[in-house]
């Protein structure tokens, strides 16, 4: 067992783990424990019930106070894409995360003008959280490129990493900091936001897939139907796959659920 900077006692990565980084333990002369506030951003284009699954999975196993959810702003890494618009997608997220009291939602990147960056991302929400340790929820497949990401020194020192991970999958951490980043085995759920917005725009039912309240905003305006220019901006998407986490801001991640 090692002890990171906050005082907790961690357990290095583990595949396989569902508790891979080893329930806080208060350092010895803290008076109350600090809050534990989890930070998963994604498109969310639409949510779904793989993202909130995921999320549940993390909050539970890390024991979170708080899971944040981060809408994406504008991206640097994206191809000829459209993106529905930030309203939408931010409104879709509330509607999904309502009824769970562990979860929340936050504009910090849609609110933010011009390209945002996961270090950004951190940095405006350590200044909301300034008492709390972050854990920043990213698919595990994706935590090898945070070496090339902007300011990667710093994030290690805002945010403990928690990688998603496939039941069965290996990945390879070599190079990362082992004491930064946790693997997490999460059920495995065959639901993608390309399916679901290809099924939308050929007037096929998306019903169980997202939550019910999430169906009823897309019916009602129309959402990724071909003529709905209006409700929707132009990003960049890296060779048309997803991911569910900020990872999206610094290079190509595959989305997991």
């Amino acid at each position: 067992m090692c002890v990171d900077r906050w005082g907790y006692r961690l357990s290095p990565v583990q595949h396989g783990s569902s508790r891979g980084m080893g329930m806080s333990e208060i350092s010895e002369g803290m008076d109350t424990p600090r809050r534990r506030i989890g930070i998963m951003g994604g498109t969310f284009d639409p949510i779904h019930h793989g993202h909130l699954v995921a999320a549940s999975e993390v909050q539970h196993s890390f024991n979170l106070d708080e899971v944040v959810f981060v809408p994406t702003g504008t991206q640097p890494f994206k191809k000829d894409r459209r993106v529905t618009a930030a309203e939408h997608r931010y409104l879709m997220t509330v509607i999904a995360t309502a009824n769970n009291p562990r979860f929340s939602v936050s504009r910090v990147d849609i609110d933010r003008e011009g390209t945002t960056y996961t270090i950004d991302t951190l940095r405006d929400l350590k200044k909301s959280y300034p008492d709390a340790d972050l854990f920043f929820i990213t698919g595990a497949d994706v935590l090898p490129q945070i070496l090339q990401w902007k300011d990667q020194d710093e994030l290690w020192d805002l945010a403990h990493f928690v990688g998603v991970n496939r039941p069965g999958h290996e990945l390879d951490t070599s190079g990362l900091p082992q004491n930064g980043i946790t693997l997490l085995e999460v059920p495995a759920m065959a639901i993608s936001s390309t399916d679901i917005r290809n099924r939308a725009k050929s007037g096929n039912p998306v019903w169980y897939l997202v939550p019910d309240g999430v169906v009823q905003h897309i019916n009602k305006y129309h959402l990724y139907k071909e003529d709905q220019a209006t409700t929707t901006s132009l990003v960049r998407e890296q060779d048309s796959v997803e991911d569910f986490s900020h990872a999206r801001y610094e290079g190509t991640g595959k989305e997991l659920v």
